[in-house]
């Protein structure tokens, strides 16, 4: 049913992401897909790299990774912006169609107040593209 599976990833926030990266791998492994890795970052100096090669350097390194442990075809695609935080929605956006995904699955945020103002990534990617989108919630916290 699905051929390419785009992950945005955040190579910051890898621990973050991990039921994400969990459940594109157990996906891809079902179907036989390939997981396309995604990252977005910035044109100047940042935390994870200095410059936008370095970074592609890292996430394919991260996808080569992904793919030996699970076992599937990965692959990696760099997008650099100037502002990726304002960019993030349109740059996954035309993401999606640059890999030829036909399902997405990223990390979101539990629901908070805060989405009826600033809407969650995941939300705006869901309602404005025909592929499908799985979004995975951090685990429950234990109480």
């Amino acid at each position: 049913m699905y051929r390419k599976i785009m992950v945005p990833v955040d190579l910051a926030h890898v621990n973050a992401i991990q039921p994400a990266l969990t459940t594109a791998a157990d996906l891809a492994r079902h179907y036989g897909a390939e997981v396309c890795y995604v990252g977005v970052t910035a044109t100047t100096p940042g935390t994870v790299a200095r410059t936008p090669e370095e970074y592609q350097q890292k996430l394919d390194a991260f996808a080569q990774e992904q793919g030996q442990v699970h076992g599937q075809k990965a692959s990696a695609r760099v997008i650099t912006s100037p502002d990726p935080v304002a960019d993030l929605d349109d740059v996954l956006l035309e993401a999606i169609e640059d890999v030829g995904a036909d399902l997405v699955v990223m990390a979101t945020h539990l629901p908070r107040h805060l989405d009826a103002v600033m809407p969650a990534h995941g939300g705006k990617i869901a309602t404005h593209t025909e592929v499908s989108v799985f979004l995975v919630r951090p685990p429950a916290e234990q109480g």
